[in-house]
């Protein structure tokens, strides 16, 4: 097995629409970010963007997606601060539908939506911002996250795979979603698996056990290229549900974030973890208890994270 560097890593405003990264405080986010957490590694997260999930064109290039100067502007900035950078150019939909619900007939339709034109599309989005990687020297590119009814269609992903590697040199990965690990069958065509740890927090030691299997089947690296818990009440046991409603909890966040870093720190082939998310424009410290999201910005999360991050980076 390759060996990866270990990531303490954090996805940094995430879909961030055009003009975000124009902003200087969006520069001062990320420095706070990299000296409040011992983070030594961000994801960025273009925005491609289709109508429905049976929709054929993924949009790149409207408002709603930061513009290709505004990016290479941010990872230069990251890699000024000593960051390591990931792309991950991630497809949604406009009508609010979750990415792993798009899909199609697999047998070719006349008049109906069709997987061989999506994946021309998606192809297309994917090398587009293989190419930014290149140019800009990022360290990993990651294909796409959670396309879990998509994730079957092993022949497409391979050719699109392929297509990245033609325009990006560098380590190649591709973010399945949380128990989808053991059924993403082409991992061998990636250099690093990876996948969407949101697990409850007494379910870590199974989830794991499970993962490491798919781990040594393939001989890769792996990591979490995403994980996180809502300081919401009920969030530390359902923490892949945004919509979940309650109270704000701060404190059940920092205690699943402490479980999830105990957990992962008993196996030697969890190579990192990439936190869900850090905004570009913080929000005042004083309001930070009163809030129920995923942000971990003058949290006691922020703390737990900092001090295993500290740990990592000192080994």
């Amino acid at each position: 097995m390759n060996q990866l560097e270990y990531i303490c890593g954090v996805t940094f405003a995430p879909f961030a629409p055009a003009g975000s990264f124009a902003k200087e405080s969006s520069k001062e986010s990320l420095r706070t970010m990299k000296e409040n957490t011992n983070a030594n590694f961000i994801i960025l997260v273009p925005n491609g963007l289709q109508e429905t999930p049976q929709s054929e064109e993924i949009s790149y290039t409207s408002p709603a997606t930061m513009t290709d100067d505004e990016l290479k502007g941010m990872i230069e900035y990251a890699h000024s601060l000593g960051l390591r950078v990931a792309l991950k150019p991630t497809a949604n939909c406009k009508n609010g539908t979750w990415r792993a619900h798009i899909n199609f007939f697999d047998e070719d339709v006349p008049c109906e939506p069709k997987w061989s034109n999506w994946f021309a599309s998606y192809m297309d989005f994917q090398r587009h911002y293989a190419a930014i990687a290149q140019e800009m020297g990022c360290e990993m590119h990651i294909a796409g996250c959670e396309m879990v009814m998509s994730e079957h269609r092993e022949r497409e992903w391979r050719q699109t795979i392929a297509a990245i590697r033609e325009v990006y040199k560098g380590t190649v990965s591709y973010n399945t979603d949380k128990y989808q690990e053991h059924n993403v069958h082409w991992w061998d065509c990636v250099d690093v698996i990876s996948s969407s740890g949101y697990y409850p927090l007494n379910d870590w030691e199974n989830q794991l056990n499970r993962i490491e299997k798919v781990v040594k089947a393939f001989d890769k690296p792996f990591f979490f290229a995403e994980t996180g818990c809502m300081s919401t009440e009920g969030s530390p046991m359902v923490p892949n549900d945004w919509t979940i409603q309650g109270a704000c909890d701060p404190k059940g966040q920092a205690d699943w974030y402490r479980a999830m870093f105990e957990a992962c720190a008993k196996r030697d082939w969890v190579s990192g973890m990439a936190l869900w998310s850090w905004t570009d424009q913080l929000y005042a410290k004083n309001e930070a208890m009163s809030r129920s999201d995923y942000e971990i910005f003058a949290k006691p999360s922020e703390l737990v994270v900092a001090e295993y991050y500290g740990r990592y980076k000192k080994n």
